[in-house]
């Protein structure tokens, strides 16, 4: 492999292959960590500022401390460790369909795997996001019953876009309100998504939390001259007990 490319890992799954690759960017002068599923993208360590603020704007939706947060899907981790830069975060249950993905950050494939692994209140869940959502009793096996105050997704493309055709269910009000159910009083469901946002899916969320948001998050294009491209955060939070 040439120093500025590098195929670190290729893995047949389910969803087709996927494949780990590290290559040299010129135009931004440093080395970029890219996940591909066939010949899609699926995310790039070029463009996380979304990524992050469905963290930071979910948490910061909050009150209290002493937060137990769920994220499904794993990807290069830059939601993850926003999660964990918050301080008042004591848990972090992260479910990660594809066990490669979770293999190359316990193996230290991908940049952020070591602080991720490293930090005690955060655990990665193999399984499927979607399916575990489904059956309304959590994620983890002995957290049955468990409520959480912030459930956070980065998986499909945009509510109405997904990696998989079974996934679509999800985005229904019956499939949001299996996911209300699991959150506390005054818990936030946040949604990362590629596109604009969509004021239909607004009016869903709304139909099902008490309050529900988009926030568009702008960022620039390094790989097109810095042309802005926008993507969102959609926030839902169930009724405060207050």
């Amino acid at each position: 492999m040439s120093a500025h490319f590098e195929e670190l890992d290729y893995r047949p799954t389910p969803l087709g292959a996927l494949s780990l690759r590290r290559r040299h960017e010129p135009k931004v002068g440093r080395d970029l960590f890219e996940i591909k599923l066939g010949d899609e993208y699926l995310m790039s360590s070029l463009f996380t500022a979304s990524e992050e603020a469905l963290a930071r704007l979910a948490l910061a939706d909050l009150d209290g401390s002493g937060f137990d947060v769920v994220v499904g899907g794993l990807g290069l981790g830059y939601t993850a460790r926003a999660v964990l830069e918050n301080t008042n975060v004591d848990s972090l249950v992260v479910v990660e369909l594809l066990d490669a993905v979770a293999e190359w950050h316990e193996q230290g494939l991908l940049p952020l795997g070591p602080e991720l692994t490293g930090d005690p209140r955060c655990r990665f869940v193999r399984g499927d996001f979607f399916a575990l959502a489904a059956t309304g009793k959590g994620f983890v096996a002995e957290h049955r019953g468990r409520r959480y105050d912030a459930v956070l997704v980065d998986i499909d493309h945009a509510p109405d876009f997904w990696l998989a055709e079974e996934n679509g269910t999800f985005y229904s009000a019956e499939g949001l309100r299996k996911i209300a159910a699991v959150l506390r009083p005054g818990g936030v469901f946040g949604l990362w998504s590629n596109d604009k946002p969509d004021d239909d899916f607004v009016s869903l969320l709304s139909s099902v939390f008490e309050k529900a948001r988009a926030e568009p998050v702008t960022f620039p294009n390094q790989l097109q001259d810095n042309r802005e491209a926008t993507q969102t955060v959609y926030l839902a939070q169930t009724v405060s007990d207050e």
